[in-house]
């Protein structure tokens, strides 16, 4: 059996004024998600676990069967896998956004979606004047970057702000901060690099012609989620199935990689509105000759939500819909096992991530369909699937296990350490 799991980040929200009590989701054009609800189950997913960061990574681990708990050790570890950096035991990882400030406040996370050529340029500057042999920054795709502070003296103890979740707030009131003593060489050195790459960055020829276009500026550097490296049992040993992972964003595929994916490249695959979907509709077609499970992710819908526009998330859903899913539907035999999912819920009006169950739909060809005849947040409540958590979702999808069996178990965690 071949599997497909199509994720489409931060596409579930809440219902909205603006669309008559609909939520985009059920607002939007969504024939072939749709078409898979007929077919298919339905229920919710919990993927943030009660009192874990409601964030990508900690829901992909959940969606995966990982236990965030044991294994959430930031987001940096994971986009430096993706981008072949290697860590030390020792090392901490943070992802580095460039970011925009305005007036001392945080203007928007990314630098106004700033281009991969313009910020490769910004950190290559970063590095020249701030990296030591301790202090190392990586350029990675758009705003997001990586930055390692090598040694055991760093620790990865930091409270650290995701600068999504603070829009228009003064960066004083959400710098970085030390857990405990241990910890305080770290929050100091990063509350440096913050401040001494708005000094570099303000005035750096980048930022002038953004300026002169009428651009945000990528005009300081926010480090945050930081960990060290985990050890994780790859998916084939625990599951005896090969995967593949497509996607634009270093998170998902450094995730990918440490459960032993191979990574699928896709040009012009962007992580925003103009991504290549019908590339990675095509890449996931050429990849189940060769793979067991294909991972389909796309972000576009995740950064709509994060820029609070509700037409630009709508647009993202009928795309991820026509041109990535109906793409796929249209080429692949019956006997193909399909999930489809977000992995949060990130509502335009909140512009950031919240930890509430997510709508899922899981067509299994072998198995009858229940009666939910749409995929939105409300019509999967009625789903037969009900409310999963912990590894419900994948053990199920996969045919390891029925609903209803304990998740997670003190035994099944103790496995997960051999």
């Amino acid at each position: 059996m071949k599997y497909i799991l199509f994720l489409g980040d931060g596409m579930a929200d809440y219902p909205l004024e603006e669309l008559g009590g609909k939520t985009p989701l059920q607002a939007a054009d969504t024939p072939n998600m749709d078409k898979l609800a007929r077919k298919g189950k339905c229920g919710r997913l919990i993927t943030i676990p009660r009192g874990m960061p409601a964030g990508s990574a900690v829901a992909n681990l959940s969606i995966l069967g990982y236990a965030p708990h044991i294994y959430f050790r930031g987001r940096g570890v994971l986009e430096a896998a993706s981008m072949g950096v290697k860590l030390a035991p020792e090392d901490v990882a943070f992802r580095c956004n460039t970011i925009c400030v305005e007036d001392n406040k945080i203007k928007n996370h990314s630098a106004g979606h700033i281009t991969r050529e313009e910020a490769v340029e910004l950190i290559k500057t970063i590095d020249d004047k701030l990296g030591r042999n301790c202090i190392k920054f990586y350029p990675g795709v758009s705003y997001r970057h990586l930055l390692v502070l090598k040694g055991e003296k760093f620790s990865d103890d930091v409270a650290c702000t995701p600068p999504h979740d603070v829009i228009g707030v003064p960066i004083t009131e959400v710098l970085p901060r030390a857990k405990n003593r241990k910890a305080e060489e770290t929050a100091n050195t990063l509350n440096k690099i913050i401040f001494d790459s708005q000094d570099i960055l303000e005035g750096h020829p980048v930022n002038l012609a953004r300026e002169k276009e009428g651009k945000d500026k990528a005009n300081m550097l926010w480090p945050w989620s930081p960990g060290k490296r985990p050890g994780m049992r790859r998916f084939q040993e625990r599951f005896g199935i090969r995967g593949a992972v497509i996607s634009a964003v270093d998170l998902i595929r450094g995730l990918g990689i440490y459960a032993g994916f191979d990574v699928i490249e896709v040009e012009g695959a962007t992580g925003l509105y103009n991504t290549n979907y019908e590339g990675k509709a095509k890449a996931c077609l050429e990849a189940l000759k060769n793979y067991d499970l294909v991972w389909v992710h796309v972000e576009a819908s995740d950064e709509a939500s994060h820029q609070g526009d509700i037409d630009l998330k709508i647009k993202t859903i009928e795309y991820f819909d026509k041109r990535l899913v109906g793409r796929v539907l249209n080429e692949i035999s019956e006997n193909i096992c399909i999930a489809l999912l977000p992995d949060h819920l990130t509502p335009v009006k909140v512009r950031t991530h919240v930890a509430e169950p997510v709508p899922l739909l899981i067509y299994d060809p072998e198995k009858e369909a229940d009666k939910v005849d749409c995929f939105n947040e409300l019509s999967c409540v009625k789903g037969s699937l009900g409310l999963l958590e912990g590894d419900d979702f994948i053990k199920i999808f996969l045919r390891k296990r029925k609903r209803g069996q304990a998740t997670f178990s003190p035994y099944s965690l103790f496995l997960e350490f051999l």
